[in-house]
């Protein structure tokens, strides 16, 4: 029945277009032999997804397709699932010397340092340098000047000094293990300082200066004068501003005139050290490992850092025999520093030994 009515229909829609009765003819067997197709409508998937999208989603949400099949009938849903959040890219902390393109100049020996100096104390020679008379901030570098100006000022070591809230950190915000209200001697103050660079000990030495902390900084200012520093400025007796600031070569002399001092070189290079401020034992560890390095010769050093000036580190050295003073100034990495020393070494000994066989020479000629 059915498929006589859609004979009679296609017939009659032949003679409405006009066409010949044999075309007729030959549709209505066709449609006779050809069994009757079904007719699936297209899911518009995309149009759902976009639906869906556009009326309900968020911008920490994301659509999800599904395919399932239930009863044999293939079924798409979508579902609504939150994103994961997304990390923003913190763009890397330039430092001063960055900032002034020292990152650019290159070196033999491959520093992560922009800035180092190398000489030889003996002779005063220098075996290398990059960059060494640009004045940078320098961190916590500037307690080797805080020590010198304590140790000469001649004051009473066992004097009890306390920490107060004018030492806590409020520039930087670093931590300290002196709480507020602990007590040491002024040589423990200056040891930890030294050795482990506390801050808040470093603070407390410059504010129990005679005349407090400005006169203090005075004092630090007057000796890098003395000393022909002539690119330093300090600002406070901790390094944690910025604005104390110095040259590689002004470094050098620093540690030479420091390193005539026992104490300094004692403390500085100390591998650990245990204090007790306000009765409870407290072990300090160095700051730089190399000292507790038995491949290492360090008569003295101090290491620092803040953003500004990335990781600094100078030290008073023995290589081959020869007494070495080397300064490496803003280096990239918590320990490049230290791998800076180890490089420059190796430099020194191995691919570049005229470096320190040459003064040898020179000096035997003289003698």
């Amino acid at each position: 029945m059915i498929k006589s009515a859609l004979a009679i229909f296609t017939s009659l829609l032949f003679i409405h277009a006009g066409l010949a009765p044999a075309a007729a003819q030959t549709v209505n067997n066709a449609a006779k032999k050809a069994p009757a197709k079904k007719v699936v409508a297209k899911r518009p998937a995309q149009a759902v997804s976009k639906t869906v999208a556009k009326g309900s989603l968020n911008n920490r949400e994301k659509l999800v397709r599904k395919v399932s099949v239930v009863k044999g009938k293939r079924q798409v849903s979508y579902q609504r699932v939150s994103a994961a959040p997304s990390i923003p890219v913190v763009p890397p902390v330039m430092t001063a010397g960055d900032l002034a393109g020292l990152n650019l100049t290159p070196d033999p020996v491959g520093l992560r340092s922009n800035v180092a100096l190398v000489i030889d104390q003996a002779s005063s020679q220098v075996l290398f340098e990059k960059n060494s008379s640009v004045a940078l901030p320098i961190a916590s570098v500037t307690k080797l000047m805080t020590a010198l100006v304590v140790v000469e000022a001649r004051l009473n070591m066992e004097e009890t000094l306390t920490v107060t809230d004018d030492d806590v950190d409020r520039e930087k915000h670093s931590s300290s293990r002196l709480r507020v209200g602990a007590t040491l001697s002024r040589d423990d103050m200056l040891h930890i300082a030294l050795m482990s660079s506390e801050n808040r000990a470093a603070s407390a030495l410059g504010r129990n200066y005679p005349g407090g902390l400005p006169a203090f900084v005075a004092a630090m200012n007057a000796k890098a004068r003395s000393l022909g520093m002539t690119d330093t400025r300090y600002v406070d007796s901790t390094g944690l501003s910025s604005q104390n600031v110095a040259s590689a070569r002004d470094l050098a002399k620093l540690v030479v005139a420091a390193y005539n001092y026992p104490i300094i070189r004692q403390y500085s290079t100390d591998p650990k050290y245990m204090v007790e401020p306000s009765g409870h034992a407290m072990q300090y560890n160095s700051s730089n490992r190399l000292t507790s390095n038995k491949e290492w010769d360090i008569g003295l050093q101090k290491t620092g850092f803040i953003n500004e000036a990335g990781h600094c580190l100078v030290m008073y050295t023995r290589i081959e025999g020869r007494p070495i003073v080397m300064v490496f100034l803003d280096s990239k990495g918590r320990l490049s520093h230290v791998g800076d020393a180890a490089r420059m070494r190796k430099w020194l000994v191995e691919d570049q030994p005229n470096n320190l066989t040459r003064v040898k020479m020179v000096r035997a000629e003289e003698g």
